[in-house]
Parts: structure tokens; sequence; C-alpha cells
């Protein structure tokens, strides 16, 4: 039954990216100012919100690892395995976020990067991630987790810097679509294609989540197996 409802729900993913795909290249019409490389919005904007998200996992995990490392060891590693999940599927969609913005910005303002604060705030938030996979990777002991949760809760303090950079300050990087100055906005035939890829974007990430999740309680429970063997030896 897992393994059907597994499928099931990757089958609808691929169907959800892939008419996310035909609405973004084939029906969304053109912008009228930056012409065919405004459509690597529907990729961009999907991106960051996901990463964004999935930092909160991480962080979510990161408290409840702490929270309950004393009185409930299980839920501890439960809540750290979530947080490890979202940290890494959000460092991949950062990734996309800091690769498909240099390739639209080398269009629309002629370079393919500036140190405003928008960009380099997430430049930011994707170097502490990094750095804290890396200490999930190479460090070793009874007190990685705590650091890492603890690392984890302050790179998830730069998201809500990264999302309010440009309403707090003259940037390069173009105001909000949504929910900024008199005028912002997007037309319903993009903001409908906009939908459709977000709800694909997230599904796939979400299956990718999941699947992560999965794995890394599997590995605590070998890692705990491995534990107590050795000391019944």
């Amino acid at each position: 039954m897992k393994r059907l409802l597994i499928g099931v729900y990757a089958g609808i993913t691929i169907l959800l990216m892939i008419w996310g795909y035909y609405q973004a290249i084939y029906v969304a019409p053109n912008d009228a100012m930056q012409g065919e490389i405004f459509r690597i919005i529907y990729y961009h904007v999907p991106s960051a919100a996901v990463a964004f998200s999935f930092f909160a996992v991480s962080l979510a995990g990161s408290i409840g690892y702490l929270a309950y490392r004393h009185s409930s060891p299980e839920k501890a590693q439960v809540a750290d395995a979530w947080a490890l999940a979202g940290a890494e599927v959000g460092v991949v969609f950062c990734t996309v976020v800091l690769v498909t913005g240099p390739i639209w910005g080398r269009r629309a303002w002629g370079i393919w990067w500036t140190w405003d604060a928008r960009l380099t705030t997430t430049l930011v938030l994707w170097l502490i991630y990094v750095s804290y996979l890396l200490l999930r990777r190479f460090a070793a002991g009874p007190q990685m987790q705590t650091l890492a949760a603890v690392l984890g809760i302050f790179g998830a303090l730069d998201v809500p810097i990264v999302y309010m950079s440009n309403r707090w300050w003259r940037t390069q990087h173009p105001a909000p679509v949504f929910g900024g100055a008199q005028g912002s906005g997007m037309a319903w035939s993009m903001a409908r294609v906009l939908l459709w890829n977000m709800g694909a974007w997230f599904a796939w990430a979400v299956f990718i989540l999941i699947l992560r999740f999965m794995i890394e309680r599997r590995q605590q429970r070998i890692v705990a197996a491995e534990a107590q063997a050795a000391l019944e030896a």
C-alpha cells in the first residue's frame, strides 16, 4: 500500500510538472518589458518559496531536537531527521535560485551579479545551510546534533531578512510583485501559470523531503542498533 501511494503521488507530481512546464513555455504571454526571459520567473520564484518553506521545516526540527533531546530522545531523533531533510532540500532549491537569478539578471540588468541586499542575503543564507550540511557530514560526537540544531536556527533567522530586503532597502532586485507598492501585481494570465508551477514544484519538493526523512530515520535506527550491539558485546 505504501509503495502504491508513493507511485500515485509521484505520477501526479510528474504530470503537474509537465503541465507547469507547458504553461510556462507555451501558454503564458511574454512580459511587455523583458520578453521571453521573463519566463524564468516560473522557476525562480517557486524555487525560492520552496527553499524558504523547507528552511522553516529545518528550523522547526532543530527547535524540536533541542526541546526533546533530554526528555524524549526518540522524539528528538525524529525532529532531527526533519531538520536535516529540510535543510538538504532547501539547499537544493536555494541553489536553483542562485543559478536562475544571475541568468535572469544578465539579460535584465546586463550583469551576472551585484552585491545588493537581496542577492547578498540569499547567498549568506545558502552558505549558512551549506555549512550546516558540512557540519552534519564531517563532524562526529554527541554534540554534533546540538551544534547543528543551533546553526539551523541561526540560519533560519536570515530567511525573513532575505524576504524583506527589497522592502527595507533600495536594491537592484525588482520590487515585490505581490504586496508591493501601488501598481504592483501580475496579470491573471501570468499569475495562473505561476500558481501551477508553485504547486508542481512544491509537490516535487515534498516528495523528496519525505523520502529523505525516511532514509534518515532508517539510518538513525541502524546507528542505534549498532551502538546497542556494541554495548551488549
